[in-house]
């Protein structure tokens, strides 16, 4: 009766479930990440469909990603107030449509990428959708506390995947954007998994407000934000960028550390949203000011 159910559901409300398998909110922040290291690579506007290309094959790995992660997580996300919405658990598709939907978009990345872009993009990209499905989502998440950290790897493959492109081979450079984004993660995360710890407790999944508890994971976002914002500033050297990054580095970190710092003094989990919130624009103008300042010497 199930499969008649499913097979009956209007197209329309099909297809938003597909669209929601690859999580959509989450795959916007490919292209925060992913153009500016493609211009700094380039040193400039690299082409159009070059951009294209890439944006497309990344887009089709993480959501290729995204849609398994529901298929494995579908017993937890049942449990869930936050998760438990989404199209497997609300049974809008059956678990096979988004495991089968998911090695498509896979595989379709790592062939687009491979013959629109290079060898070495599309390597990191299926390799990125690897270690996403198989290490954090399969592994970590549900085995030790620093399932984030970890995990966090994969989050921060797209600036490689984006110079990778431009060059065919990687940088120092390309690295600490990748390390920025890396230690960006847990801090950005965990301000989150605070106000969720409930939730995720409820479904047995060992968060650090779970495990530690909210005093420690305030101390954690307070570690990981003292390690990233001095790795940010750092890059104007590494990159050779000039005032419009610094400044906006040197601004924006310090936002990110008083929010930080408000949120291990406060009572609770208040300030943890405006911490969330704010790291989302604190990336988004970060890896902005780096297109911006090089595009200006350039």
């Amino acid at each position: 009766m199930r499969n008649e159910a499913v097979l009956l559901r209007p197209v329309a409300e099909t297809l938003r479930a597909y669209i929601a398998l690859t999580k959509p909110r989450i795959i916007w922040l490919l292209l925060v990440t992913t153009v500016p290291a493609m211009v700094l690579a380039a040193e400039g506007w690299p082409s159009p469909w070059l951009i294209a290309a890439t944006l497309i094959g990344g887009m089709l790995a993480a959501g290729g990603a995204n849609a398994i992660n529901q298929y494995a997580d579908r017993d937890i996300d049942a449990l869930m107030e936050r998760t438990r919405e989404r199209p497997l658990p609300m049974g809008i598709l059956e678990p096979v449509q988004a495991l089968w939907f998911g090695l498509a978009l896979a595989a379709a990345a790592g062939v687009w990428l491979t013959i629109t872009v290079n060898i070495l993009a599309a390597a990191l990209a299926v390799g990125a959708f690897a270690f996403y499905v198989g290490v954090y989502t399969y592994y970590l998440k549900r085995s030790t506390v620093q399932n984030i950290v970890l995990g966090g790897a994969a989050g921060a493959a797209p600036p490689l995947i984006g110079w990778a492109a431009v060059t065919g081979e990687l940088s120092i450079a390309a690295v600490f954007l990748f390390l920025i984004v890396f230690y960006w993660t847990p801090p950005h995360f965990w301000a989150l998994s605070l106000v969720l710890a409930d939730d995720y407790a409820k479904a047995g999944v060992p968060m650090m407000p779970v495990v530690r508890g909210e005093a420690e994971t305030k101390r954690q976002i307070g570690l990981y934000s003292l390690m990233l914002v001095p790795l940010a500033l750092a890059f104007t050297l590494i990159a050779g960028l000039s005032l419009i990054y610094f400044t906006t580095a040197a601004v924006g970190g310090a936002i990110f550390l008083w929010l930080a710092w408000r949120l291990y003094r406060a009572e609770g989990t208040k300030g943890a949203l405006a911490l969330f919130h704010y790291s989302i624009s604190y990336l988004t103008l970060l890896f902005g000011a780096v297109a911006v300042d090089q595009l200006a010497l350039g």
